[in-house]
C-alpha cells in the first residue's frame, strides 16, 4: 500500500497558520481548489495550493477548511491517494460525485458563517451552486481580496517568466489570422462583441503560441479578448514576449501587460460578450459588471479538437517516434526487472531517457505513472522516494507515461508481468483479457454520425461488468496537438450526467484515448491506453455517415498475461493485425537485441 505522508505534522501547522489567517480576515471557513486564473487541470507551481497545504498531489480535487473541521474531495481515481498522502486526522476524505464542496458546506458549514473564495480560481456555476447551498444554513459565500493560503505560504513560487514561442505554421497547419477570422465569423453570426478567452490552451491554439509556464503542458500564462473584426488583445506579462513573438502576431494583435486584463474588461461597457461558464473564472464574470454577458461555449475548443491534417500527420510522426522509445524501454525492463533491482523511480527515469533519445522530446506530457504491485492499483498513482517499490519478479507493472513533441502529444498505457519463477496467476490473466477484450471492442467499433462518447463507453466495459467487476475512471479523454494531454470537449465516460464531454459528439480529426483498466486495492493494476483517431468509415450500402476509429499508438501490448481461452477469433485478428503494424512502424528504429524482442512481441497469437 501507498506509505502515510511523513509530513503530517508539516501540513497540521499550515492548517493551524491558515485557520489564523481566516479569523484575521473575518472568514469562518474557506474553499482550495486546485485551479489557477484559466481553470486548468494541470497548473504552474505557484498555484498548487492544494498540494501545499494538504500533501496531496493529484490533479483534481479540493478542500474545503473551517474553524473545527476541514474536508478533502476527490473523485475514484484519486481514492487510494489521497489516504496514502493526506493525513485523515486532518481531513475527512469524501468522495466525488456523490457529494461536493458546495453540498458539504451546506450540511456542514456554522449556521451565519462567511465562507470565502477566490473568484480567480473558481467558476461562476461553483459559486452560485455555492451561494444557494450555504443560503440553507444562513451563510454567505464572500470572494475575497487576497487569497489566504497564499499569506501564510512564505516560500510561494512565483508565476513562470519563461518566454512564450511561435507554433510553426507547418506544425499548427492552420495560421492565427484564419482561426482569428472563423472566431470573428461566429461572433458576428451571434450578433457578439467579443469573446474572452481564458483556457491557456485556446490562447496557444488560437495565436500559434507555445510556451514553459506548466510543467508538461507548453502554454504560456495569458489572456485574450477576441474581437468580431478579426483582432484580438493579448494579456501577457512584457518578460514573457520576444521580438520573434511580436513578428509572429502582427499588427492585428495588440499585446498588454498581463494586469490589464481586468481593466480591459471592464471597458467593454455595453458590449456582448461571450463567456465559456466551464473555462473562465468567476472574477472574469465580476469584472464584466457593465458589458451584456452571453455564456457560450470557447469559440476555440471544437475546432481545436478536430485536428487538420498536418495536426494528423504530426500525431502519426510522434507516435512514431514516442513508440520505439517506449519499446526500447519495455525491453530493456524485460531484461532487467526480473533480477529485482529495478525500483519504481529508476523505470520512470529510464523510460525518459529513451524518449530523450530521440532528440525530438520537448517535456513529457505528465507526470510517468509507474506502478509496482499495489502501487499499480492506485489510478493516478505519482512515485516519490518515498512511496517507490521494487519490481519484483513475478508481478504486475503498470507503466501510464507520455511526451510532448513539437508535432505531436502522446500518452500510452502498458501493463507488464515481470517474469519470475512463478506463473501468471490465472485471476491476473482473466481481469488483463478482459480489459483487452473491452479495448478491442472499442478500437473495432463503427458508430453513425451524432454517436457521442456516453453511448460507446459500455464496449470498453462489457467484459468487466459481466464478472461483475469495473473501473472508477472514464474509458477516453480527448488529446491536443503539443498542448495539453487531457483536452476537451470530448470523452469517453459512461454517462453525460455531471461530466462534461460525454454529450459531445464524436468527430472526424478528434483524438480520443481508449483506456479501460482494472484495479484490484493491495495487490495491482491493469490498463491498456492507446490513443485514436476518429475517422470516415465507408461502408457499403450504409444509411447515413458512418465513423470508426485509426489506432496511432503502436507498442506491443503484453502477451504473457492474455488468456487465450478467452479471446474470439476476431479479437485474435485485430491482435494480430495490430502487432504486424507495430512491428512494420518501429522495426526501422531499432536494432539488436531490442529489435529481436520486438519480434518476438509480434509473433501471431
Amino acid at each position: 500500500m501507498l506509505m502515510k505522508s511523513a509530513a503530517s505534522p508539516l501540513h497540521a501547522g499550515r492548517l493551524t497558520a491558515l485557520r489564523e489567517q481566516l479569523k484575521r480576515q473575518g472568514l469562518d471557513g474557506f474553499v482550495i481548489p486546485i485551479s489557477d486564473e484559466h481553470m486548468s487541470e494541470y497548473v504552474g507551481a505557484y498555484a498548487q495550493r492544494l498540494e501545499w497545504l494538504t500533501g496531496f498531489g493529484g490533479s483534481a480535487g479540493s478542500a474545503v477548511v473551517l474553524a473545527e473541521s476541514a474536508a478533502i474531495f476527490v473523485d475514484g481515481r484519486y481514492t487510494l491517494q489521497v489516504r496514502g498522502q493526506v493525513d485523515g486526522a486532518l481531513y475527512s476524505y469524501e468522495s466525488v460525485p456523490q457529494t461536493s464542496a458546495a453540498k458539504w458546506l451546506g450540511e456542514h458549514a456554522p449556521q451565519g458563517a462567511n465562507i470565502g473564495y477566490d473568484a480567480w480560481l473558481h467558476g461562476q456555476p461553483w459559486a452560485a451552486a455555492a451561494t444557494k447551498a450555504l443560503a440553507a444554513r444562513g451563510a454567505v459565500l464572500t470572494p475575497v481580496e487576497g487569497n489566504p493560503v497564499d499569506a501564510v505560504w512564505p516560500d510561494r513560487p512565483a508565476p513562470s517568466l519563461a518566454t512564450a514561442c511561435p507554433h510553426s505554421l507547418a506544425h499548427a497547419g492552420e495560421g492565427s489570422e484564419a482561426k482569428r477570422s472563423a472566431v470573428a465569423a461566429w461572433l458576428t453570426a451571434e450578433k457578439l462583441d467579443a469573446a474572452v478567452i481564458s483556457a491557456l490552451d485556446s490562447v496557444a491554439w488560437l495565436l500559434n503560441i507555445r510556451g514553459q509556464d506548466v510543467t508538461h503542458t507548453p502554454v504560456a500564462l495569458s489572456f485574450v479578448i477576441a474581437h468580431a473584426d478579426g483582432t484580438a488583445d493579448l494579456f501577457i506579462a512584457p518578460e514573457k514576449v520576444t521580438p520573434a513573438l511580436q513578428a509572429h502576431l502582427g499588427n492585428a494583435v495588440r499585446i498588454s501587460p498581463r494586469e490589464g486584463f481586468v481593466p480591459a474588461l471592464g471597458a467593454l461597457v455595453g458590449k456582448r460578450v461571450a463567456v465559456d461558464p466551464e473555462r473562465s473564472v468567476a472574477a472574469i464574470h465580476a469584472a464584466l459588471k457593465d458589458a451584456q454577458i452571453v455564456e457560450a461555449r470557447d469559440p476555440t475548443v471544437l475546432p481545436r479538437a478536430i485536428k487538420n491534417p498536418a495536426e494528423q500527420s504530426g500525431q502519426r510522426a510522434a507516435q512514431a517516434r514516442d513508440g520505439v522509445a517506449v519499446a526500447r524501454f519495455l525491453h530493456w525492463l524485460s531484461v532487467n526487472a526480473p533480477g529485482g533491482a529495478v525500483t519504481e523511480l529508476a523505470a520512470a527515469e529510464k523510460l525518459r531517457a529513451f524518449r530523450a533519445d530521440t532528440g525530438a522530446l520537448c517535456d513529457l506530457s505528465f507526470d510517468t505513472i509507474s506502478g509496482a504491485g499495489p502501487n499499480g492499483a492506485v489510478v493516478h498513482y505519482r512515485v516519490s522516494e518515498e512511496t517507490s517499490r521494487t519490481l519484483d519478479p513475478a508481478s504486475v507493472y503498470l507503466v501510464d507515461s507520455g511526451g510532448q513533441y513539437a508535432d505531436g502529444t502522446t500518452d500510452i498505457t502498458r501493463t507488464v508481468w515481470i517474469n519470475g519463477a512463478e506463473a501468471v496467476p490465472a485471476e491476473v490473466k482473466d481481469r488483463f483479457t478482459r480489459v483487452l477484450k473491452g479495448h478491442i471492442a472499442l478500437a473495432m467499433a463503427v458508430f453513425p454520425q451524432g454517436t457521442n462518447g456516453s453511448q460507446l463507453d459500455t464496449l470498453a466495459r462489457q467484459f468487466l461488468w459481466s464478472a461483475g467487476l469495473d473501473y472508477a475512471h472514464g474509458t477516453g479523454h480527448g488529446v491536443g496537438s503539443f498542448l495539453a494531454v487531457h483536452e476537451g470537449p470530448q470523452r469517453i465516460a459512461k454517462s453525460s450526467g455531471g461530466q462534461a464531454g460525454t454529450g459531445q459528439e464524436l468527430m472526424a480529426g478528434m483524438i480520443i484515448s481508449n483506456e479501460p483498466g482494472y484495479y484490484k486495492t493491495g495487490a495491482y493494476g491493469i490498463r491498456i491506453e492507446n490513443l485514436v483517431l476518429v475517422v470516415a468509415r465507408e461502408i457499403a450500402g450504409a444509411e447515413g455517415a458512418f465513423l470508426g476509429f485509426e489506432t496511432l499508438t503502436h507498442v506491443p501490448i503484453e502477451r504473457a498475461l492474455v488468456d487465450m481461452t478467452l479471446m474470439s477469433e476476431a479479437e485474435i485478428l485485430w491482435w494480430n493485425a495490430y502487432h504486424a503494424g507495430v512491428e512494420a512502424l518501429l522495426a526501422p528504429g531499432m536494432s539488436g537485441d531490442a529489435l529481436d524482442w520486438l519480434k518476438a512481441q509480434c509473433v501471431p497469437l
